[in-house]
């Protein structure tokens, strides 16, 4: 095929996408032949962009999927060989990117340079342009590369490697599966090795070896300075005429073709680590921004599919679902309280259990201001009845009309049992009589007629409540209650009881994660408080992610799988009395409830670690905080959320 009609493929088949180029070019800088660039292209082509919706796996935990056999047991399979090689990246090194060229974007911020990413891409094709027209091969080094990018940007080549070897040093961990297994090896006295195809220098990838634990190696032969690559064959060629002709050799790696196919071309026993992206990408949420996303895919990927550990699925449920969104919104509710200037944070029961342990982990200097308080829908419809009768009878008559309960059933849920007989006797009907749309409101008209009694018997917990809030908030002057949502009504009503009932002058305003949805029946209901800023939202509102607003489908059971991620293995608030608050028994799968929370704490150190090492404090909207649980929420997982029914608060959902 000539050039022209080579063009006019290539041109075809990136199609005017983009992305598809940008895809393309990084393939082909990281060595990538353009034959096979081209069949990815037509790849892409044929199937089309990745459909939105992912099918997560159903069959038990994720990380099921990446069990190998226990590095004891490859230490003992490599130790039948006189020299053992590895690859470096992606295999005795792991990165917590999606994309080994995001990096850039990393990079760009570092040396405050805009569309950094794109240009230091093609800069390195370039570099393998000129060096294959030059001399044959397109293996080149760090300082080539920064020959082409320094003229195209002005940068200083010397401080870009710098920043460049720095951020790989930043980045880079030891691969836990390894770990043992090289220490196997070198104690059995075997003669280990490392092969990279890589532009970076042999000293920086041998010292990046070093400090993540693995020793020094008898060979590290990087593809850039030798002028070969593992990809062509050339690196296997050389290791062997360096480490002695005639030894038996294996290698380790991730990449099918240069760590596997080639391994074997050259003689060698090839032994696959399958790569933990590959492995976790189909099941990571991509409907994110580019940069966090990219580390939040790249950190569970890293975690999930290293191979030395089986996790729980609860605690995976924890980990991939809740936590980014955990510390997102935390974060969230910290920015408010300081723009709020609020001096206590209350982490409503129960699902503000686990967000308070978070909230403590992202800001120990301030674990004084913040408390886990005792507040539920129903001790709140109670306590506040008289000033909120529209929700005190939409929660116990109009939720509950047609559902099957009987008179009595509803009237001793509201602790109104003595009211019964004359209720009854109304309505003439007996108290296992059904409570339906029908005779609802008549219930509600002979409650309202007899109003003074239903308060009476709630003059306990208005009694009880106000000196519990009372030891919570002394002191203060301002607080922010903190709740997952949705209607906002708790921290509104909470505020009603804390400075108009009980008197205690400390206005409390709200943070939710999630509003009321467009499917939600009152979806309107909170509009008077997002106006005002009396109660904010985190993930999405009427005025705020839109999209997020109007697919969100409480009639779906979208709010039982958020609140599952959060919900504190302790029986809900029913009131409170003379000993304090009064909780109902404990959910029976308490503790699945701990593991989902042990997996959003584990995530939340995860996150920490690597904010440390980047230098960064990594902003997360709360669209990028939504977009892992929306594949859980979408039309394609009803298999995996059939596997969680059983642990919601409420009905199955199909």
């Amino acid at each position: 095929m000539n050039s022209k009609a080579a063009e006019k493929v290539k041109t075809w088949l990136l199609g005017g996408d983009p992305a598809a180029k940008e895809e393309y070019l990084a393939f082909r800088a990281r060595g990538g032949g353009k034959l096979a660039g081209g069949c990815r292209l037509l790849g892409r082509k044929l199937q089309g962009r990745p459909p939105q919706e992912k099918l997560l796996y159903s069959g038990g935990p994720e990380s099921s999927l990446s069990r190998r056999e226990s590095p004891e047991q490859l230490a003992a399979r490599l130790a039948a060989y006189d020299v053992v090689t590895f690859d470096v990246f992606d295999t005795l090194l792991l990165r917590p990117l999606a994309r080994p060229e995001d990096a850039f974007y990393l990079l760009g911020a570092r040396l405050g340079y805009p569309d950094f990413r794109r240009l230091r891409i093609q800069a390195e094709e370039e570099a393998r342009r000129r060096k294959e027209l030059a001399t044959g091969s397109r293996e080149v080094t760090l300082e080539e590369i920064w020959a082409v990018l320094a003229p195209e940007t002005g940068l200083s080549p010397e401080e870009g490697m710098a920043a460049e070897r720095k951020l790989e040093s930043d980045l880079c961990r030891a691969n836990p599966y390894f770990l043992p297994v090289v220490a196997a090896l070198r104690r059995q006295g075997k003669t280990l090795a490392v092969l990279s195809d890589m532009y970076l220098e042999e000293e920086t990838v041998a010292a990046l070896l070093d400090r993540c634990g693995f020793g020094t190696f008898a060979a590290c032969l990087v593809s850039g300075e030798r002028g070969c690559s593992k990809s062509g064959g050339g690196l296997y060629r050389l290791a062997r005429k360096l480490l002695g002709p005639g030894r038996a050799c294996a290698h380790v790696g991730d990449d099918p073709w240069a760590d596997q196919r080639q391994t074997e071309a050259a003689g060698w026993a090839a032994f696959p680590y399958k790569n933990v992206h590959r492995a976790g990408a189909p099941y990571r949420a991509e409907d994110m921004s580019p940069i966090v996303g990219s580390l939040y895919r790249g950190l569970v990927n890293t975690r999930l599919h290293n191979g030395t550990e089986l996790h729980s699925w609860a605690w995976e449920y924890g980990y991939v679902y809740g936590g980014l969104f955990a510390v997102g919104y935390c974060r969230f509710v910290e920015g408010l309280r300081r723009e709020l200037g609020a001096d206590r944070l209350l982490f409503l029961s129960r699902d503000g259990a686990v967000l308070l342990r978070v909230y403590q982990r992202l800001y120990p200097t301030e674990r004084e201001r913040a408390v886990y308080a005792r507040w539920s829908r129903l001790a709140a419809a109670k306590i506040t009845a008289d000033r909120f009768r529209g929700e005190y009878f939409r929660r116990f008559l109009t939720h509950k009309a047609g559902q099957g309960f009987s008179l009595r059933q509803v009237l001793e849920s509201m602790e109104l049992a003595p009211l019964l007989p004359g209720l009854c006797g109304a309505l003439g009907a007996g108290p296992g009589g059904e409570l339906t749309h029908k005779n609802a409101p008549l219930v509600k008209s002979y409650l309202v007629e007899h109003w003074d009694q239903v308060l009476a018997c709630y003059e306990g917990h208005r009694q009880a409540g106000g000196a519990y809030y009372r030891a919570l908030l002394a002191g203060c002057q301002k607080a922010l209650a903190v709740d997952i949502g949705w209607a906002g009504s708790g921290a509104v009503m909470l505020d009603w009881a804390v400075n108009r009932l009980w008197g205690l002058g400390c206005p409390v305003f709200g943070a939710v994660a999630g509003a009321n949805s467009r499917h939600s029946p009152e979806w309107d209901a909170m509009e008077p408080f997002w106006l005002t800023g009396r109660v904010q939202s985190y993930l999405y509102s009427s005025g705020e992610n839109r999209d997020l607003w109007q697919s969100h489908d409480p009639g779906a059971g979208h709010n039982l799988f958020w609140e599952l991620l959060l919900g504190a293995p302790e029986g809900n608030l029913t009131g409170f009395g003379p000993k304090g608050p009064i909780l109902g028994p404990p959910p029976p799968h308490s503790e699945t409830i701990r593991a989902i929370h042990r997996g959003i704490l584990d995530f939340t150190g995860d996150f920490l670690a690597l904010e440390a090492r980047l230098g960064l404090t990594l902003p997360i909207s709360g669209r990028d905080a939504y977009a892992p649980m929306a594949l859980v929420c979408s039309g394609n997982n009803k298999e995996f959320r059939r596997g969680w029914e059983e642990f919601l608060d409420g009905a199955h959902i199909g």
